[in-house]
């Protein structure tokens, strides 16, 4: 399956196009209807779609910025369609942000930044090029920075009132979160020490996990 990438303003998406958008979040557990998809429309800079035989296959709205001065790329709500292909249309999304993140960050390392339901929304982390650093991760305590780094995206995104940042988890308010809807084609390929993140994730609540890992300037520089 080809695979078309595009990323634009988030002002140029047509109603057609939030329309798809509407018909992929319909397939997944995060419960997101079309008027919270206007709204994020309205909220985000980016909006990344990935497309095949002309019908999107995924889509994500994001932001390049810089964070307290670090090159930053955030993800806002973002779906993939639960199809096969669904792994490479996820690679092919994340491949295009950080394509873009090396041109507006040259020579420097750049955080990405998300929120996760799901355990397999990890494998965004991983699809394209390996993250760095991840956090949270399996066997690793996160240090005091790596916190603070938890409640700076909390801050960003508009979640930090209910975070808890030991366990890097948002607690809702009984409306959908926007997260990172990935739902792996083998869920025995989900690591289950990842899994036992979201023991703390209340999904009815609408509970989210914030994680970030760091994509290093050298391995960026290669998709100049």
């Amino acid at each position: 399956m080809a695979i078309d990438v595009e990323t634009k303003d988030c002002t140029s998406l047509s109603d057609a196009e939030l329309a798809e958008l509407g018909d992929i979040c319909a397939d997944g557990p995060a419960q997101i209807d079309i008027g919270l998809l206007s709204k994020q429309r309205e909220e985000w800079v980016l909006i990344t779609l990935a497309r095949s035989a002309g019908e999107v296959q995924g889509f994500s709205f994001c932001t390049l910025e810089r964070i307290g001065g670090t090159p930053s790329v955030l993800i806002g709500l973002a779906s993939v369609r639960r199809t096969a292909e669904r792994a490479a249309v996820l690679a092919a999304l994340m491949g295009d942000q950080l394509r873009r993140a090396v041109l507006a960050f040259p020579d420097e390392d750049v955080l990405i930044g998300t929120r996760f339901i799901d355990p397999a929304g990890f494998q965004a982390f991983t699809a394209f090029t390996e993250l760095h650093d991840i956090v949270p991760r399996p066997g690793h305590k996160a240090t005091g920075e790596e916190r603070a780094w938890g409640r700076r995206l909390a801050k960003r995104f508009g979640i930090d009132a209910a975070y808890r940042d030991r366990e890097f988890v948002a607690e809702g308010d009984g409306a959908a979160p926007c997260v990172f809807d990935y739902e792996s084609d083998d869920p025995a390929a989900v690591d289950s020490e990842v899994r036992r993140f979201f023991d703390a994730v209340d999904v009815a609540r609408g509970d989210c996990l914030i994680a970030f890992g760091w994509a290093m300037a050298e391995d960026l520089a290669a998709l100049a």
